[in-house]
């Protein structure tokens, strides 16, 4: 007997039949609409039953379709639209540039003439941009291709959504049940996300983060390290509202690089300094300020302690700690906010923490708090000192 899923056993595509040839997407929408007019809804007969039943099929195909998404994401992560815009509009041409199967690529763009994303010229075959797929291009002001790339911070984001099964069985993001390590492992190891750092980072000061300049007295404040301070945008902040501070960012391989390089080119390298490390591992000591910033809210209560205990040993006696954490709460509002509501807890382990339960993580790492700031609905900010 053949193993499981050999070529002998492996199940049937959705609305075929073992024994029969994989149908074409037309035929197989056509198969499932059979099967499924077996089904009548009350009070319809004939025609009406039939037509009814076909339409809910198909609505719910649709609803189902994965090729759809991955078609207009691939696109995105291949800057098919640049690329045609720059003049390579022909099949072969576009394999070259985006280093695909000129076979399978065909299909691909095949399959945006049909999503209405691109045009086909039926007489040299070239292709061009429609206006649905004009988002896609790099000059976009809405940032669309970006956010859709596979390659992006995002896109990866987004991806893991493909097992929010997992999510809503153990209550984990889902992005280690997909790719076999947590998300920002990945894209710091990945020197694919390398220049997602950079187009990406002026996100850092989203979520209320002025607070964090405007609220704190840094006037006192000699040095700071970001711990988990990404490519540097908030420390760059901080060093041009406040000339006398120096810093350092802490961070993986591919944020710590590209902090450097931003220190650099703002003229600031003399100040701000780039340490490559993780804040699970001992951190470097000496700094008057430990700030850490939207961090705690990506890890669970267990690892949070584990940072704070990190950054608590580098602060010693004499050392502040500054927790600027964010906090994403959705009010459940029915089906409207159900979405949004799937999607923060598919990819953020606690995306709610009540200012009392950082505290409460803040003093089982051996905090004790010495200053509490404003809050906003999104942000809040607390100093803690070594108990």
């Amino acid at each position: 007997m053949a193993p499981p899923h050999s070529r002998r056993s492996r199940p049937a595509p959705p609305g075929t039949f073992p024994g029969t040839d994989p149908p074409s997407g037309r035929e197989r929408h056509d198969t499932v609409m059979s099967v499924t007019t077996a089904e009548r809804t009350e009070g319809a007969t004939g025609d009406d039953a039939l037509r009814t039943a076909q339409e809910r099929a198909q609505e719910l195909m649709g609803m189902a379709d994965l090729l759809r998404p991955a078609a207009v994401r691939t696109a995105a992560t291949l800057r098919l639209a640049d690329h045609i815009d720059a003049g390579a509009t022909g099949t072969d041409e576009l394999a070259k540039l985006t280093d695909t199967r000129p076979e399978l690529l065909d299909m691909l763009l095949r399959h945006l003439v049909r999503l209405g994303i691109l045009d086909r010229d039926e007489h040299d075959g070239s292709y061009s941009v429609t206006g649905l797929g004009s988002p896609l291009r790099d000059s976009d002001p809405a940032g669309l291709r970006q956010h859709l790339s596979m390659d992006g911070l995002f896109g990866r984001t987004d991806l893991a959504l493909i097992n929010i099964l997992h999510t809503v069985r153990t209550g984990e993001p889902a992005h280690a049940s997909v790719f076999g390590q947590g998300y920002w492992e990945t894209v710091n190891e990945d020197p694919r996300f390398a220049a997602a750092f950079r187009k990406e980072g002026p996100q850092q000061l989203g979520w209320g983060a002025e607070l964090i300049h405007e609220a704190y007295d840094w006037s006192h404040v000699g040095s700071v390290t970001d711990v988990g301070g990404n490519n540097g945008t908030l420390l760059i902040e901080l060093a041009l509202r406040n000339p006398h501070l120096r810093g350092r960012v802490l961070d993986l391989k591919n944020a710590s690089e590209v902090a450097a390089l931003r220190f650099a080119e703002s003229g600031l390298d003399d100040r701000l300094t780039a340490e490559t490390g993780s804040f699970f591992d001992p951190i470097t000591p000496g700094s008057d300020v430990y700030l850490l910033s939207a961090i705690l809210a990506d890890w669970d209560d267990e690892q949070a302690v584990a940072i704070l205990r990190r950054v608590a040993e580098a602060a010693g006696r004499d050392g502040r700690v500054l927790i600027a954490d964010v906090n994403i709460p959705v009010k459940a509002d029915g089906p409207a906010t159900a979405a949004t509501e799937l999607y923060i807890r598919a990819v953020m382990p606690r995306p709610v923490r009540a200012v009392a339960e950082i505290k409460a993580l803040a003093a089982t790492a051996g905090l004790r708090l010495s200053w509490e700031g404003p809050a906003t609905p999104v942000r809040s900010l607390l100093e803690f000192r070594n108990a």
